[in-house]
């Protein structure tokens, strides 16, 4: 009963992306969630090891899940990382040169050295950092934020995510599984046509918007005789939203009315439609907009972060991110909408200090420890939190896992994760399951 209820009332809503009051006072408004998938080596980038150099060749013993019962990792050595790190900025935050722009940037940042995930295999992994479940599909968290928020501009969906190709667990990554079908991302692929069929067939708009009234009166009709399917109140709300993404959307991603300083700080040359300075350009103009959730994903042109073979993937991808990542954060806080985006760069899982030979130019996947950060309304900066071991094998002080991560950005959304649930098949969900807990020490 208590589901079907539920089930009635997600049906009854006359609008379910319209705006809802917070649980609290929120600190940021909108999300840009910078995901670079295949797992980041957090000792090359943000986690610095000077015993992982000096002890590099060191033959150690680990239980690891990658190279438990493996053919050829009997014997494993410590490997230093492939770029130096130094301090930047005035909190002196070391960076290593992988993200020399970014490093720039390090004292608008949150940096978590202390992160850990309960997968070791990117689809899972992958899952579990949307979803905060690591074997079944379940909402995103740009589902539950939409969900729990709605959105203040009901012209364009209130989830969108820039991605040029899959990423490991494909649509599950922005699905809004069992939470009703209008909070679902809508993706955009970078290019010449980023949305299709976004030009309206009909040039009439008066026109147009009579044939949606006319097909929203006969849906209404037909909904009236059957409450009890939800996702009729999600259908007829996606026509409204196309109807509204043709007004608004084609403005949205139309980069011509950016000055030349603006591009050259995403490192984008006039009429280009593509990489990631596009994505990240394009997510300031979505949450100017008022979209509340942007998700951009980072696969790379050719290949993502899963460097098994060679870390030096890890320097030409880091080129692909590093100046529009930059250039993002720069654009936010000149504009001023730093106060209100919440910023949050992230990937599945780490990669080992280790391998089956010291000098094996790859490394494995480790979701024993990696790094994450977050920036804008509501996080300390220039702060560092956490840390992992003198080999940044495990968190020693202040571990966070993915649970206390999506807690926290809730958090800041003004959302209370142990309130934010959904009855669906005879119990009450949310995105961090039973766990999870708000990391306070990167508030302000």
């Amino acid at each position: 009963m208590p589901g079907l209820l539920a089930e009635l009332l997600a049906a009854d809503s006359a609008d379910p992306l319209a705006p809802k009051k917070p649980h609290f006072a929120p600190k940021a408004k909108s999300v840009i969630f910078l995901f670079m998938s295949g797992g980041v080596s957090h000792v090359d980038s943000f986690d610095p090891k000077p015993k992982l150099v000096a002890d590099h060749g060191k033959q150690v013993t680990f239980d690891h899940p990658e190279t438990r019962n493996r053919p050829g990792y009997e014997k494993l050595f410590l490997k230093k990382p492939n770029w130096k790190f130094a301090p930047r900025g005035k909190s002196g935050t070391e960076v290593s040169d992988l993200f020399p722009h970014l490093g720039q940037q390090i004292d608008d940042v949150a940096l978590v050295r202390s992160m850990h995930t309960s997968h070791s295999n990117h689809y899972n992994a992958t899952l579990g950092m949307h979803t905060g479940s690591f074997a079944f599909a379940r909402p995103s968290i740009g589902a539950w934020t939409s969900y729990g928020l709605g959105t203040p501009n009901k012209n364009l969906p209130s989830f969108l995510v820039l991605a040029p190709q899959m990423p490991y667990a494909g649509t599950q990554v922005w699905a809004a599984d069992f939470l009703p079908g209008a909070h679902q991302g809508t993706r955009v692929v970078p290019g010449t046509e980023p949305i299709a069929n976004l030009k309206p067939r009909v040039p009439d708009a008066p026109r147009q918007q009579l044939e949606l009234d006319a097909l929203k009166a006969f849906n209404e009709a037909h909904r009236t005789t059957r409450a009890d399917d939800p996702a009729l109140a999600a259908r007829i709300r996606s026509f409204e939203t196309a109807f509204g993404m043709q007004s608004e959307m084609p403005d949205a991603l139309d980069l011509s009315k950016e000055d030349d300083k603006t591009l050259a700080l995403y490192g984008l040359s006039r009429g280009q439609t593509s990489g990631f300075g596009w994505q990240c350009l394009v997510a300031r103009r979505l949450v100017e907009r008022g979209v509340r959730f942007v998700e951009l994903i980072h696969t790379g042109s050719s290949g993502n972060w899963d460097s098994h073979g060679d870390m030096a993937d890890h320097g030409r991808l880091a080129q692909q991110v590093d100046r529009p990542i930059a250039g993002l954060l720069q654009d936010l806080k000149r504009t001023g909408l730093l106060d209100d985006v919440l910023v949050v760069w992230t990937t599945e899982f780490g990669r080992t200090p280790f391998n089956n030979t010291a000098d094996n130019p790859g490394r494995e996947h480790h979701n024993w420890a990696f790094s994450s950060w977050l920036a804008g309304a509501g996080v300390k900066r220039g702060y560092a939190h956490g840390a992992t071991d003198e080999y940044g094998m495990k968190p020693v002080e202040k571990p966070v896992h993915v649970h206390d991560f999506h807690a926290t950005i809730l958090h800041l959304m003004g959302l209370d994760h142990t309130k934010l649930t959904y009855r669906h098949a005879g119990r009450d969900y949310r995105l961090t399951d039973v766990h999870g807990e708000v990391v306070r020490d990167l508030l302000t």
